[in-house]
C-alpha cells in the first residue's frame, strides 16, 4: 500500500508522517517512511544539489532531475515494499510534480504524464493526504524552522500557484485525496488522518 503526503510548504507533512508512521508501527505493520525528491542515496544527494539556493536551474531541467530520482526511488525503495506487503508512507510523490512543475513552474502536463508513466511504472496512491493550509500561513511556519531552499523561497504568486493545483488534484479525484485542515492542532489532524487509514486498511483488507 502506497499512501502519500502532499500540500504547500509549511503544512506539517514531516510530523504527521512520523506520527502515523509509529502508529502503524505500534499496530504491528511494517511500514516504510520516504520523501522526494530523496528517498535513496543517489536522490538525496541530487536534492542537495537541486534544492541549494542561488543555483541556477531551468523549469525542463528541474522536472526531468525530478523524475530521474523517481525512477530510482520507485525502484530501490518503493516497488519493493509494496511487493513486499510493507505500507509505504511518502512525503510527495507525483501530484507534487503537476503542483510545482506543471502549475509552478508552467511545465505542460502532457509531459508530466509522459514521464510520470515512465518512472512510476504504473503505481499510484492508494491515499493521498492533502494538508491544507493558507500560502502565507504555511511559508511562515516554514521559514520560523530553518533556512528556505530554493524552492521554498520563491515568490508567494509561485505557492498561490501551487496549492491552486493541489486544491483543483483534490476536487478531480476525491475518492483518492483525503483533504485536513493543518490549521488544527498535531494532535487533531493526527486523530482524522488515523481514522482516515485505519478505514483504508480495512477496505483494502489488511
Amino acid at each position: 500500500m502506497l499512501i502519500t503526503f502532499e500540500g504547500i510548504e509549511g503544512c506539517g507533512k514531516t510530523t504527521q508522517i512520523g506520527l502515523l508512521g509509529d502508529y502503524l508501527t505500534g499496530k504491528g505493520y511494517s511500514v516504510v517512511k520516504t520523501r522526494e525528491p530523496g528517498g535513496t542515496g543517489f536522490g538525496e544527494a541530487l536534492r542537495e544539489l537541486l534544492l541549494k539556493k542561488g543555483m541556477n536551474v531551468g523549469p525542463l531541467c528541474e522536472l526531468l532531475v525530478f523524475m530521474a530520482m523517481r525512477a530510482q526511488h520507485v525502484d530501490e525503495v518503493i516497488l519493493p515494499a509494496i511487493k513486499g506487503g510493507k505500507i509505504v508512507l511518502c512525503d510527495r510523490f507525483t501530484d507534487a510534480t503537476y503542483a510545482y512543475q506543471g502549475s509552478g513552474r508552467k511545465i505542460d502536463t502532457g509531459i508530466i504524464d509522459t514521464l510520470n508513466n515512465m518512472v512510476t511504472k504504473g503505481i499510484r496512491p492508494n491515499l493521498t493526504i492533502l494538508l491544507d493550509i493558507a500560502v502565507e500561513k504555511g511559508l511562515k511556519r516554514r521559514a520560523a524552522s530553518s533556512d528556505m531552499d530554493r524552492i521554498e523561497g520563491e515568490k508567494i504568486s509561485f505557492h498561490q500557484k501551487v496549492k491552486k493545483a493541489y486544491d483543483s488534484m483534490a476536487q478531480e479525484d476525491p475518492k483518492r485525496f483525503f483533504i485536513v485542515d493543518a490549521n488544527l492542532k498535531i494532535e487533531a489532524v493526527h486523530d482524522l488522518i488515523k481514522t482516515k487509514v485505519n478505514n483504508t486498511l480495512k477496505s483494502y483488507g489488511i
